[in-house]
């Protein structure tokens, strides 16, 4: 059973990008006008509206371009090129050097972090699970 996402699957690329803005359902939510749920239904489709799609850009503050061709391997190269390239305008457009407010490197750490946590806590449960029958 493979766990791999779709490479087009356009939710998940929103959800990324969104958690390496760091920014909650909740927030993009507001910034659209629905609610928490709607994100996390969006979040889980393969396929948006474009007319959907440009708002969710818009709140994002990227473009729809940025969304569309999100991937992790253009991250690592935007990574990689980021003190190299001032004047870039990053991946596909979707950073500006001079409009960016965090480390992204950073940010990518803090995630992996958060991975690692949430998986130990999950290994230590099914472990506690198993002690018990």
């Amino acid at each position: 059973m493979s766990t791999a996402t779709k490479p087009n699957h356009i939710g998940r690329k929103i959800s990324r990008i969104r958690e390496l803005k760091d920014m909650k359902q909740e927030a993009l939510a507001q910034a659209l006008g629905t609610n928490q749920q709607a994100i996390s239904a969006i979040e889980n489709s393969e396929t948006i509206d474009d007319a959907k799609l440009f708002d969710i850009a818009k709140a994002l503050g990227v473009s729809v371009d940025a969304i569309k061709n999100f991937t992790e391997e253009n991250m690592i190269n935007y990574f990689n090129n980021f003190y190299d390239n001032s004047s870039s305008s990053g991946v596909n457009g979707m950073f500006s050097p001079s409009h960016c407010t965090f480390n992204p490197i950073d940010k990518v750490v803090e995630l992996y972090e958060r991975l690692v946590l949430a998986e130990k806590e999950k290994n230590e449960y099914l472990e506690k699970l198993l002690k018990e029958k």
